[in-house]
């Protein structure tokens, strides 16, 4: 294989890519997002600088249904994003995620820098309740409840247009093949041609459980502010150096 050759491949292993090359479009896209109250110094203690918090210390814990994925196929994630600023700009940190497919995990890490681990997430509609579900090495780790599409969102989804398209920080750190950092970056993406499909609010509820590997419980429920369901589409593309820590 020649270098022109190796150049062109759009990822790791050379005999079978874990995933083909981008933008990656998304279909029917399912979220459960419950949103609550922590500790101040816990989320001053989860988020790298030079991102700062925000006034009120929120955490969005996610369930997101994938069943159409272009080349990730189907699956399912789970997570937490923190609301903070970067130079002025109101931004999300995605701070943990797991999931239950390869080749997203290794795109998300590779390419982005998404915090991606393999465990058992799951969200699903039991009669009249929205569950979402995370199991990690056996053990379950988080458990989320919402009313089942009991108010619809008002409007045409520009509400929800907009959650989707603030944009969203990773921490992407890469080591070298000597063990000392090679990347070491804050990266950003915007997700694109986001069509809203439903959208609907309604109680909620979390319940957290420690787990060392898996350490969701790190950041406390003290009080739920909301819990938000809502389908889409929408395009995942490439995204932006932030800040690099090597050249600071």
């Amino acid at each position: 294989m020649r270098q022109s050759d190796i150049l062109k491949l759009p990822s790791m292993p050379l005999a079978g890519p874990s995933y083909p090359k981008g933008p990656y479009r998304f279909i029917n896209r399912e979220y459960m997002v419950i949103s609550y109250e922590t500790d101040p110094e816990v989320i001053r203690a989860q988020l790298p600088e030079p991102l700062e918090p925000v006034e009120q210390p929120i955490v969005h814990y996610e369930w997101i249904k994938m069943p159409d994925s272009s080349g990730f196929g189907s699956y399912t994630e789970s997570g937490m994003v923190i609301p903070c600023r970067f130079e002025g700009e109101e931004v999300n940190f995605v701070a943990q995620m797991y999931l239950d497919d390869d080749p997203p995990i290794a795109a998300g890490r590779e390419i982005w820098g998404f915090p991606k681990k393999y465990a058992h997430p799951k969200l699903e509609v039991a009669k009249d309740t929205l569950t979402g579900t995370l199991e990690y090495a056996g053990q379950l780790v988080a458990m989320g409840t919402m009313g089942y599409k009991h108010e619809t969102m008002a409007g045409n989804g520009v509400l929800t247009t907009a959650t989707l398209s603030k944009t969203q920080v990773n921490l992407k750190f890469i080591p070298g093949v000597d063990g000392e950092p090679a990347l070491a970056q804050l990266v950003a993406y915007n997700l694109t041609e986001i069509s809203v499909k439903g959208s609907w609010v309604g109680p909620g509820r979390l319940h957290l459980i420690p787990h060392v590997n898996a350490p969701v419980a790190d950041l406390p429920v003290r009080r739920i502010i909301g819990a938000h369901h809502f389908i889409a589409d929408l395009t995942l593309p490439y995204g932006r150096i932030l800040f690099d820590y090597l050249k600071a």
